[in-house]
């Protein structure tokens, strides 16, 4: 989810908190569980910085070790000895406990957008993307913030917030339910596929859609008046050639490869070297795939330059490769 939905989910969780006689019946443990669900509800993403060194290391990590078994444990244990700093005289334990299910429901709500989570690291490095809501749902900020009025008006926290969240597991397994139907029409649709990979947008009745086929890639979108395939293109297999070789010697290339489940690429030779081009079918915008990845390389197969991450065009994408090109040669 994004960072607001989070937010507001911590926010929640601190007012069914209130739920708890060790937290209704002190001011003191409910100013600490709040600051723990509101922390706890954030802290995993705390990862996001790694953009500020570049995208190759962001792609690679984000969502990752933060999000991971071993790190959905520490993160309640390091919140919980760090609030307790600041009220000494907080129940450790139930702040232990609310810190935990916010982290919790952070990683949780995150394997259920396009871009997923490694949420079971170490047992398996696997990206899981279940693909079933946007990153941001309208609905869900909605709702909390609809709980939040009544709980200024009205009071009784718990009980708006135990009802919301009744609410919103209904949500969820109602949107299992449709991403479910859809998967299946679309296998009816389109018998050779493999793998469907959905992308859901701000409207409950439309997604994008990438299908791995046994010899074709399909990309369209699902409406509510059906499947529509824009682009269908050729599965081939990535050569085993040296230019390919040489390509995934590269940091943004290697990240690339790491996180995007269906790609296609391209080889293309110039006089002074070759661009090989990865370009993930996932993101379909305005007749534009914007996640790639791009090596160039000269003819002795040595990289000049190379970059991955959300370009629009491929004029803004060379744009993005000449500067580092400019660097490497000075």
């Amino acid at each position: 989810m994004d960072s607001a939905t989070h937010i507001v989910m911590g926010i929640g969780l601190a007012g069914l908190a209130t739920i708890d006689p060790v937290v209704a019946h002190s001011t003191a443990n409910m100013h600490a569980v709040l600051a723990g669900t509101l922390a706890g509800s954030i802290i995993p993403d705390v990862d996001t910085v790694l953009k500020l060194r570049n995208n190759a290391v962001y792609i690679r990590n984000h969502r990752g070790m933060t999000h991971s078994i071993p790190a959905t444990l520490l993160w309640p244990i390091l919140l919980t000895a760090l609030i307790a700093i600041f009220f000494p005289t907080v129940n450790k334990i139930h702040l232990w406990l609310w810190t935990f299910i916010s982290v919790f429901l952070h990683v949780f709500a995150d394997i259920f957008n396009a871009y997923g989570t490694q949420a079971v690291r170490p047992l398996s490095y696997r990206w899981i993307a279940l693909g079933m809501i946007n990153i941001f749902d309208p609905f869900i900020f909605g709702i909390h913030l609809a709980g939040f009025i009544l709980w200024y008006f009205v009071g009784q926290p718990w009980m708006i917030f135990l009802a919301i969240y009744a609410v919103l597991i209904i949500y969820y397994l109602w949107r299992a339910s449709v991403h479910h139907k859809i998967v299946n029409r679309v296998k009816a649709e389109l018998p050779d596929a493999v793998e469907v990979f959905l992308s859901p947008t701000l409207r409950w009745s439309q997604y994008h859609l990438a299908v791995k086929g046994e010899k074709h890639y399909y990309v369209g979108e699902i409406t509510a008046d059906g499947i529509s395939i824009i682009d269908t293109f050729t599965r081939k297999p990535v050569p085993n050639n040296d230019v390919i070789k040489a390509a995934k010697e590269d940091k943004n290339l290697h990240a690339f490869l790491s996180f995007s489940p269906i790609h296609r690429w391209e080889i293309n030779s110039f006089e002074k070297g070759y661009e090989v081009k990865f370009i993930d079918l996932r993101y379909l915008s305005k007749g534009h795939y914007p996640f790639v990845a791009a090596v160039w390389l000269d003819n002795n197969l040595n990289i000049i330059s190379s970059y991955t991450g959300w370009v629009y065009s491929d004029k803004k994408l060379r744009k993005k490769l000449l500067p580092a090109r400019r660097e490497r040669r000075a």
